[in-house]
């Protein structure tokens, strides 16, 4: 059985697609209907970066959506897949939703351009960071946190066994880099974010963007998709805008969303879009697991060999 895994922030680099949209041009038209949408043009950034605004929340978001959608398109043209499950990683659930029919891309687009601005105005620009945790139990990471004195920090990603992502005001999660690595922690190491995001510092952000939420048409998902705050299924308009907006300020619980795919049947998944972080965790993960990736035209063949497998 096949699931889909959409990465999020943090998988944009420098020129991804070109080769992809090189080879299927439709990969450009939807990020000319993208660019048309937020009125600013996103392929240049991709493939550019002027003033490093590929790392800009704002735009990163609409980028990231578009490119996992874009790629999508191409692999079902391609290679006629059918997965049964999708699961995205943060912003990726919207390209999961998206995919499953949830609601119609340029909707997406537009709502998750806006949920980059809400959430850059949530923590004023450096007071906010995030740190990724390498080599303790997740309980360890949770008493670093709450261990730290009058600081606010907290897990956010439970991204694989022994791998936990911080987030907080900036001053207590230096301190608690410094906690984790006297408590023994292989790695404990700033990550270049500047939103906490999944962490209550996000409250703020959920509530003013839930009012965007509620505009959306939803559809029941024609696709079952994983949500991040539960590893659970939701279908309905109220299920889907309160996970959503939950994901915002709850940790992003991957660990359990990929079990949760090996506990449905899934033994196979291909990661969506540029990067393979999310194909190699599933595969620490869930040993029944095996995985692939997609964002370039010389992966089809070998894809098409392990769905045939």
């Amino acid at each position: 059985m096949l699931g889909l895994i959409f990465p999020g922030q943090g998988s944009q680099s420098l020129g991804m697609l070109k080769a992809l949209s090189e080879q299927f041009p439709q990969v450009l038209q939807r990020f000319q209907e993208a660019s048309d949408i937020i009125s600013k043009d996103l392929w240049t950034i991709v493939q550019e970066n002027p003033d490093d605004q590929l790392n800009h929340t704002i735009y990163t978001q609409p980028i990231l959506l578009t490119a996992s959608y874009a790629a999508y398109e191409v692999l079902q043209q391609e290679l006629a897949i059918s997965p049964q499950f999708l699961v995205g990683h943060s912003l990726g659930e919207y390209s999961a939703l998206t995919v499953a029919g949830a609601l119609p891309f340029a909707e997406a687009v537009a709502l998750v351009h806006q949920r980059g601005s809400i959430m850059q105005e949530a923590v004023p620009f450096g007071e906010g960071a995030m740190a990724a945790i390498l080599g303790l139990e997740d309980k360890v990471v949770r008493e670093v946190c709450s261990g730290i004195e009058g600081g606010e920090v907290y897990p956010a990603n439970y991204n694989s066994p022994g791998q936990v992502v911080i987030g907080g005001k900036k001053a207590a999660v230096d301190a608690a880099i410094v906690a984790a690595k006297a408590a023994g922690a292989k790695r404990a190491v700033l990550l270049p974010v500047s939103v906490p995001s999944h962490t209550p510092l996000m409250r703020s952000a959920a509530a003013k963007f839930s009012l965007f939420l509620d505009q959306i048409h939803w559809q029941e998902p024609k696709i079952s998709v994983i949500f991040n705050v539960d590893a659970k299924q939701h279908k309905d308009r109220y299920g889907i805008q309160a996970a959503l907006g939950a994901q915002l300020y709850e940790p992003v619980l991957w660990t359990d969303c990929i079990t949760a795919l090996g506990e449905a049947g899934v033994n196979k998944v291909i990661e969506v879009g540029p990067g393979k972080v999310l194909s190699g965790l599933a595969k620490r993960i869930d040993n029944r697991i095996s995985a692939g990736n997609f964002d370039s035209p010389d992966q089809l063949e070998g894809l098409r060999s392990f769905l045939e497998q």
